[in-house]
């Protein structure tokens, strides 16, 4: 048995309660990763794992167990990190999920910078604004603005999206523009909903100005999970939406979008690159990260200080 495929096999098992997610993440077969499980047991003559037809349970020796080798696991990880990376550029493949929006508008044009960089990294990208397992699906990373909400992650603060409230030409040739933000809530005024994936609801937007502090839900013919999908419908004069400025910029500057209630305020959206916390953070990934930090920093800067490593 090699102690460290076992360790390896037993800790997956954990983190996706599935003997066959485990073996798809490392690449064995599942009769593999059980024969390893097994075995581990054997020479520790503990039980480890509670299994079922339906789903595998860690025993209380189990989970002590687990914090152990995650950590030796992490160890082991950067002691051949810290030994190679004199001498070698990182190297390898990284799955990374990010939202669509920025993938098509500011990570894929500057990638070939950072693939000039670090040539030997390949990159599967995700282009989604859906809740991603990272455990599940095998991805070591993923972008995500707004509050990470339940998930238990690590995660780095790298910029801060400004927001506005838009609305094509054409929606308020249609409407005439609309006095408050209150008026979204009623006829003939509506926006594009956009659907938050973890929870199936509307996102709402909160305005401030002097003392008033408003949130606003607004009535809507049509939502979207996607952001590219979002903007297309309020290009479309579909309803009003409420946009990171980034997004915006270039259809204000051709006269597709007018912005909304400029005197008032809204709380920019954190944007955090989130990973799983008891995962070493890899060659691959920390390089990975500093660049979403860069190019965050011409085009979203952290609104206060620097960004900064914490759990959600």
């Amino acid at each position: 048995m090699d102690r460290f495929d076992a360790m390896l096999a037993f800790a997956r098992v954990v983190e996706t309660r599935s003997f066959t997610q485990a073996a798809q993440t490392l690449h064995m077969s599942k009769t593999t990763v059980t024969q390893l499980v097994q075995q581990l047991e054997a020479r520790l003559r503990v039980k480890l794992l509670n299994r079922t037809t339906r789903r595998v349970n860690v025993t209380a020796d189990g989970a002590a167990y687990y914090e152990r080798v995650v950590r030796l696991l992490a160890d082991m990880d950067e002691a051949e990190t810290s030994l190679t990376r004199s001498s070698s550029v990182p190297r390898g493949r990284l799955r990374v999920d990010v939202p669509s929006p920025l993938a098509r508008m500011i990570l894929v044009p500057a990638f070939a910078a950072f693939h000039a960089r670090y040539p030997d990294i390949q990159v599967h990208m995700g282009v989604s604004d859906r809740m991603v397992d990272l455990i599940d699906e095998s991805v070591d990373c993923v972008v995500r603005g707004g509050d990470l909400g339940e998930l238990s992650l690590a995660a780095r603060h790298v910029g801060d999206l400004a927001i506005g409230v838009y609305a094509a030409p054409s929606y308020l040739a249609r409407t005439g523009p609309p006095a408050h933000p209150a008026a979204l809530e009623a006829a003939p005024h509506q926006i594009v909903g956009f659907l938050r994936s973890s929870t199936g609801r509307i996102l709402p937007c909160t305005l401030r100005r002097g003392q008033e502090h408003l949130q606003v839900l607004g009535r809507y013919a049509i939502a979207v999970d996607d952001g590219n999908a979002y903007l297309a419908a309020g290009l479309a004069g579909l309803g009003a939406l409420w946009l990171p400025r980034y997004m915006a910029a270039p259809h204000l500057a051709r006269g597709e979008l007018v912005p909304l209630f400029e005197d008032w305020s809204i709380e920019p959206m954190p944007l955090y690159v989130a990973f799983p916390p008891n995962r070493h953070m890899g060659a691959r990934l920390r390089v990975f990260i500093d660049w979403v930090v860069e190019l965050m920093e011409m085009h979203a800067p952290p609104a206060t200080g620097h960004p900064r490593l914490s759990s959600s």
